[in-house]
């Protein structure tokens, strides 16, 4: 049965041991997996660079959401704007992003070791050697790619121009 385009956004919203699955089942098949994360609290055109990149990269994206608590607890109370059911299915309707699931550790290093991806994307605010996970990546031949910052998209500033 073919599933609706709801149904198909959906279905790319997997929890932890479902993904391990995936990235097992698209590993025989020789793709190559490219993993990043963050927030992505509200989308914005630097968000989308930066997974455009990413997808780039490999065959498959897969993108680590921080949860609610981790939002919270990184970036201070009013936040998360969008709570994480919401932010999930922004990110899964994204046709280049091929999997979404949430992390609710400060890090998303288990998250990494579970996938063990190819690449890892990070942007600009980043260089390799900061980049949890990159030394586990970098061990079985993998690595780290940086994308450019675009200036004067933040979703902090976002929110703040919104607050005036």
């Amino acid at each position: 049965m073919k599933l609706t385009k709801k149904e198909s956004v959906q279905a790319k919203i997997v929890n932890r041991e479902a993904l391990a699955h995936l990235c097992a089942g698209w590993r025989i098949k020789g793709y190559k997996i490219v993993f990043t994360n963050g927030c992505f609290d509200v989308l914005h055109q630097g968000h989308v660079q930066l997974l455009l990149a990413a997808a780039e990269e490999g065959s498959k994206l897969v993108l680590g959401l921080n949860t609610d608590a981790s939002v919270k607890k990184l970036k201070g109370e009013g936040r998360p704007v969008n709570d994480e059911h919401s932010r999930a299915l922004v990110i899964a309707a994204q046709l280049f992003v091929d999997a979404v699931c949430l992390f609710d550790e400060d890090t998303p290093l288990e998250l990494i070791r579970t996938i063990r991806p190819d690449v890892i994307v990070k942007g600009g605010d980043y260089t390799p050697e900061t980049v949890v996970g990159n030394d586990f990546v970098s061990s079985y031949g993998g690595r780290t790619v940086i994308v450019p910052t675009l200036e004067g998209f933040s979703t902090t500033a976002i929110i703040d121009r919104m607050k005036q």
